[in-house]
């Protein structure tokens, strides 16, 4: 993510912050412009180009520090206007999870603008749309069947569970996970929901696709099912990213599309802070930190992955120096790095087909 700083004062701000820790400017952030804007506390209205905003409605509630235009109809941001359903807010463990639930969102929603996907919501485009809907365990368990995180038709369900630290761990470590996060599940979740939107419709994609990931027509239920009774193959390092990859190519797809996320995201926040590194070793060409802007035009996966490798072993090293477990525990295999490229070139083909 890019580092913002203070218009006011200059002084960096973090990307959810309302208010400027050095000048008490009351910060807003313009996705338009991708940029966070400073105003006077007593005069809480900001004008850009002419144009009049406001903050989202859900900053009242200390969950959205974007600004909306002062004319818009429902007054909510890019981000919260994807929002279908959220839990009770007059139970207080609900709205601190939910305030969770939309940082990690509204950094979800920045990297897609980022690569200039579509981020409609159902409210706008009831077919093609997206919503999200956060539940507590109370409501997901309500019904004759239990509502669990996932993806369907454009609606993503994330539990409320899942923003608890505790809770998080404890399915991480009984699932043999190495990485469990609360973005994780948004990047994945996502995932699917483009997928839709990429394949669906498109037969030279699909064909494409299949060659790589495999039929995704298989019975999903079935190979989950295979999946959680026997476990992954032996070998799927070499053709996953992870063991729940390898049980069934959607969510093969998913999870390789949550590490595209991943690794964008990291190289763009390396790079804003300009890392550089040549490492005190012997024969260390293949070492050297060098970070670049990762949505640059026509730049190819590889070089991404070039670059963000060496990144992510120093960063590896630094959280091992203070007994921390590793920022990405994971080793990218050849046949994975194809399945980053194909993400990163279909990407960049499906946008073009849609301008």
């Amino acid at each position: 993510m890019k580092i913002f700083q203070c218009s006011h004062c200059s002084f960096p701000v973090f990307f959810e912050n309302t208010t400027c820790e050095s000048c008490g400017s009351a910060l807003g952030y313009l996705d338009i412009n991708n940029e966070i804007l400073s105003n006077s506390t007593s005069n809480l209205q900001w004008v850009v180009n002419g144009d009049k905003y406001i903050y989202c409605k859900n900053k009242s509630l200390h969950a959205c520090n974007w600004l909306v235009p002062i004319d818009d109809d429902n007054g909510f941001c890019t981000s919260c206007d994807l929002n279908r359903t959220i839990p009770d807010l007059t139970v207080p463990e609900y709205y601190e999870r939910w305030q969770i639930m939309e940082i990690a969102k509204h950094r979800l929603i920045y990297t897609l603008k980022r690569l200039e996907l579509p981020t409609i919501s159902k409210f706008d485009d009831p077919e093609g749309g997206l919503f999200f809907d956060f539940l507590s365990e109370e409501v997901a368990n309500a019904g004759e069947k239990k509502i669990m995180t996932g993806h369907a038709n454009g609606v993503i369900t994330i539990l409320l569970a899942e923003a608890d630290t505790v809770t998080r761990e404890e399915m991480r470590i009984s699932l043999n996970e190495k990485y469990r996060t609360l973005i994780g599940h948004f990047r994945h979740e996502v995932g699917h929901y483009y997928w839709d939107l990429i394949f669906r419709n498109n037969d030279t994609f699909l064909k494409e696709y299949r060659d790589l990931f495999g039929d995704e027509t298989l019975d999903y239920g079935e190979a989950l099912q295979e999946h959680y009774k026997n476990g992954a193959p032996k070998n799927w390092k070499d053709n996953f990213i992870s063991t729940y990859a390898s049980s069934h190519p959607w969510e093969d797809w998913a999870e390789t599309w949550a590490h595209y996320l991943h690794i964008l995201d990291t190289m763009e926040t390396a790079y804003y802070f300009g890392l550089e590194g040549k490492p005190n070793l012997k024969n260390s060409e293949h070492m050297r930190v060098s970070t670049l802007y990762p949505y640059k035009e026509n730049l190819s996966f590889k070089t991404i992955l070039d670059e963000v490798s060496p990144l992510f072993y120093a960063v590896n090293s630094i959280n091992r120096s203070m007994g921390i477990t590793d920022v990405y525990p994971f080793v990218i295999s050849n046949k994975v790095k194809e399945k980053l490229e194909f993400i990163h070139q279909i990407v960049c083909r499906y946008k073009n087909q849609s301008i």
